[in-house]
């Protein structure tokens, strides 16, 4: 992955600067970046917060991490994905189903959209709650195989791994902050703005 590895990676590649992204971001065409780092920038402009791992060591401090920043150490995390909750069980997290016993939703997603820096979620992530029921932050957790291009390359990609039976409730989680900007697709709307963190995961 391009930009993942310059930016957090270690190697021989040069390393990015932040300011150097921001400023690519800002000032050139985003048409011939590579999927990552188009992701990067439009991710970042919509007020998401990422940390990027190497390994599963890395997604466990990553989680202490941002319990810590937080202060919710003693605060369960709100999850729908028992695949999830098992996966995470050795973690000091602990994890209630109640939607009013927790302040943070601990989820996964479909894909990841290059295009405008948002996240893929349906059913097996919402059930059929709404985006503006749960709770304000999210913690999303993905890996860097679930990047696409476009919500259509995104929307084409479940319809092909679900062909037993398209999920319902396909939306996207786009605005990580207070805006003024209206939503401009069908996907985002009846969303709400969230704090949200996302644990991206190397796995390519």
């Amino acid at each position: 992955m391009g930009i993942f590895s310059s930016l957090f990676g270690g190697g021989k590649k040069k390393k990015v600067s932040k300011e150097t992204v921001e400023t690519r971001g800002v000032h050139m065409p985003d048409l011939n970046l590579p999927i990552d780092e188009k992701f990067t920038i439009h991710f970042k402009k919509n007020g998401g917060k990422f940390l990027y791992c190497d390994s599963l060591d890395e997604v466990s401090e990553a989680l202490k991490n941002i319990m810590e920043e937080n202060h919710w150490e003693e605060t369960p995390f709100f999850v729908m994905d028992k695949r999830l909750e098992e996966k995470f069980a050795k973690e000091s997290i602990s994890f209630t189903h109640k939607l009013n016993d927790s302040a943070v939703f601990f989820t996964t997603c479909e894909h990841l959209i290059a295009q405008n820096g948002s996240i893929l979620v349906c059913s097996n992530q919402l059930k059929e709650k709404k985006l503006s029921e749960l709770p304000e932050n999210v913690i999303v957790f993905a890996t860097t195989s679930q990047l696409v291009e476009s919500i259509g390359e995104g929307l084409k990609a479940i319809k092909k791994k679900y062909r037993q039976g398209i999920p319902a409730n396909i939306t996207t989680i786009k605005h990580f902050q207070a805006t003024n900007e209206n939503a401009d697709d069908f996907l985002t709307y009846g969303s709400s703005s969230k704090h949200l963190y996302l644990i991206l995961l190397e796995d390519l």
